[in-house]
């Protein structure tokens, strides 16, 4: 899942657009949004076997009023995000507004070179002969979002599919029904609905999704989920892209700026209140540096946040019931600062914890919260022996000045990212995969990656029969003719 801090982008200038509804007509939807789900899977696949969606003025033109869509109706998307996560306007804008109008932006600039056929050299044995792969699109496809960052991670897959040709169902997460409501508005209103829908419910409406025969289905969530969808697309022979999570490591070596690596830890578990994928999930460091990198978290959450109640810049829990699992998983260590909540806010304290049983639940699930579990370690060796007992996580991050501790652990270890000296912001590299590996799930998008993510990359050889190189290769063989075939075939 991506989710991360975003710098300015070209989509900057245009934050500050009109917030109305002020939707293109030049695709409005010709056919109902909220017709019933059955049969939309083959209603949909007729529009790419159709050639609706292959043009690429087609793709465009979706990613250019999908784009509009974001900035025409910024303060209704700060709205529902406030509403759903407490999130700030700032967060708002540069973990899911600006992140996803520049990706859509960068997306459609590059669009051309991607659809072009790729050349492939042919080997001698099938010479003279042209080789290329052509990119098509996959079909129907339907999209599973969450509802962490609601908007980033519906419409950055929703960018991906459209960019490919797809046809897509959108189910954005009734977790988050203020952007859910939003996106089901909005989406209809902007793009073409011959081609795109959302499909707004719970696990009903889920379920009958998943009864279809879909071209891919893209799921982002955790793997319980996960294996639900999986085995849902069995049925059918689906592909799926899945994102899911687990528990991301920090391992903190003596050698690093402890300041600077508790400031840049901090920020990325603080945002959005923890509840991201990429988070970093617990913190292994050197036994030596506990102490002082403890000390050094609390000083820098109080320099980002300060009383994070009051603070316009921390979010919220998304619901009660998640309030309820994160208050249960701080009896699994030492409350070193925070560990307050308020249930009607829905607000929970950033919380460090120490003294923690490797056993307890906060060590064995994953948090998606604001609480920070810190176990001292042994060296390396120790932290790398650690992650051989778990799990591949989605990310992993490293904080070092020792060059052969960042080649081992890049070396040694496995996961579906590392950062070293950084945290989470790698899932705003376009030009970088984002996905996980084993439990933290499979396929990767982002940029080109979502592109190749969307799409069939069909095989191609062409020859002329003007010249039949191949008859060489027709039977009945001769000694002579059989020794050349053998010594050229490989």
């Amino acid at each position: 899942m991506s989710d991360t801090d975003v710098p300015a982008t070209d989509a900057s200038a245009d934050l500050s657009a009109s917030a109305d509804l002020s939707a293109s007509t030049d695709l409005a939807a010709t056919v109902d949004p909220t017709a019933s789900t059955d049969g939309l899977a083959v209603e949909l696949r007729a529009a790419v076997t159709s050639g609706l969606t292959r043009p690429r003025a087609y793709r465009e033109q979706q990613l250019d009023a999908l784009i509009r869509m974001l900035l025409q109706n910024v303060s209704l998307w700060e709205t529902a995000l406030a509403q759903d996560l407490g999130k700030s306007q700032i967060e708002a804008h540069m973990s899911e507004i600006a992140f996803t109008v520049g990706e859509a932006r960068s997306v459609r600039r590059k669009l051309w070179r991607w659809m072009l056929p790729t050349p492939v050299p042919m080997q001698l044995a099938l010479q003279p002969a042209i080789g290329r792969t052509v990119p098509e699109p996959l079909g129907a496809t339907l999209v599973i979002a969450p509802w962490n960052y609601p908007v980033q991670l519906a419409l950055g897959p929703l960018i991906g599919a459209i960019a490919a040709g797809n046809a897509v169902v959108l189910k954005p997460s009734e977790v988050a029904p203020a952007t859910s409501a939003l996106l089901a508005r909005l989406v209809p209103a902007y793009l073409d609905a011959r081609s795109v829908r959302v499909v707004e419910g719970g696990v009903p409406e889920t379920t009958a999704l998943l009864e279809q025969r879909w071209d891919l289905i893209f799921y982002t969530g955790n793997g319980q989920v996960g294996r639900v969808i999986a085995a849902a697309a069995a049925k059918h022979l689906t592909p799926t892209v899945l994102e899911l999570g687990g528990k991301s490591p920090v391992y903190v070596h003596r050698s690093a700026d402890i300041a600077g690596a508790a400031r840049r830890i901090a920020w990325g578990k603080w945002l959005n209140a923890g509840q991201t994928c990429v988070a970093p999930d617990y913190i292994r460091v050197d036994r030596e540096v506990a102490d002082e990198l403890v000390e050094q978290l609390r000083q820098a959450t109080a320099e980002q946040l300060g009383d994070a109640r009051s603070s316009p810049d921390y979010s919220r829990i998304v619901n009660g019931k998640h309030l309820e699992r994160l208050r249960g998983l701080l009896s699994g260590g030492t409350v070193v600062t925070g560990g307050d909540t308020d249930a009607d806010e829905r607000y929970f304290a950033p919380t460090i914890l120490t003294e923690v049983d490797e056993d307890a639940p906060v060590m064995q699930e994953e948090i998606f919260g604001p609480i920070l579990p810190v176990l001292p370690v042994d060296g390396v060796d120790g932290f790398i022996a650690s992650m051989r007992e778990r799990d591949k996580p989605l990310a992993l991050y490293l904080f070092a000045r020792d060059r052969e501790v960042v080649r081992r652990v890049e070396r040694e270890t496995s996961s579906g990212a590392l950062g070293v000296n950084v945290a989470v912001a790698h899932s705003a590299a376009r030009s970088l995969p984002f996905g996980g590996v084993g439990e933290s799930g499979m396929g990767s998008y982002h940029g080109h990656h979502s592109f190749e993510a969307f799409s069939h990359r069909k095989a191609v050889l062409s020859k002329s029969t003007t010249i039949d190189t191949l008859r060489l290769l027709y039977p009945p063989f001769s000694q002579l003719r059989g020794e050349i075939v053998k010594r050229i075939a490989g």
